[in-house]
């Protein structure tokens, strides 16, 4: 009885890391669709700034993007600006991550000009063109170029390259 009690304490204990490969997933749904959106907030709700930088980003950028499925005005606001801290957190920690940049250069292409959240549009874009065929991971150049495919800050002949 002793043991089982002890795995039960350990295992609500234990945090489990959420799969990237499944956020990256579950974040391009959750562009469009509210239930997906808030659906993947939930799952990232435990991750902190001691976490993988990705997950950081990943969380800064649902709740931001979430904002727009919330009713009530503060409410609305504080998911906004709380994502974004942890957006650029993310950024300020790993400049040179191409997926995280990425997901910073998503929510301000897509955010409102009232919110006045764009200033780093061209710095990533920049960012994104340059180093894009450095990228090893081919996870993330699928999620980079799926974005980049739907943007609209991204013109034809530069979309070619992707």
């Amino acid at each position: 009885m002793k043991l089982l009690c002890f795995l039960l304490f350990v295992l609500s204990n234990v945090s489990f890391t959420p799969d990237l490969d499944q956020i990256r997933k579950e974040f391009k749904l959750a562009t469009n669709n509210r239930e997906s959106a808030l659906a993947l907030r939930k799952e990232l709700e435990s991750v902190s700034q001691q976490d993988n930088m990705v997950l950081v980003a990943y969380k800064g950028a649902v709740m931001a993007l979430s904002a727009k499925y919330t009713r009530e005005n503060m409410e609305r606001k504080n998911l906004f600006k709380d994502g974004v801290s942890l957006l650029e957190y993310a950024v300020s920690q790993k400049p040179e991550n191409i997926e995280i940049r990425c997901l910073r250069f998503s929510i301000q292409e897509n955010s409102p000009k009232f919110l006045k959240y764009k200033s780093n549009i061209q710095e990533d874009k920049a960012f994104i063109l340059n180093q894009y065929e450095n990228t090893n991971s081919k996870a993330v150049k699928d999620f980079v170029k799926s974005f980049v495919l739907q943007s609209t800050e991204f013109n034809t002949e530069e979309k070619q390259r992707f």
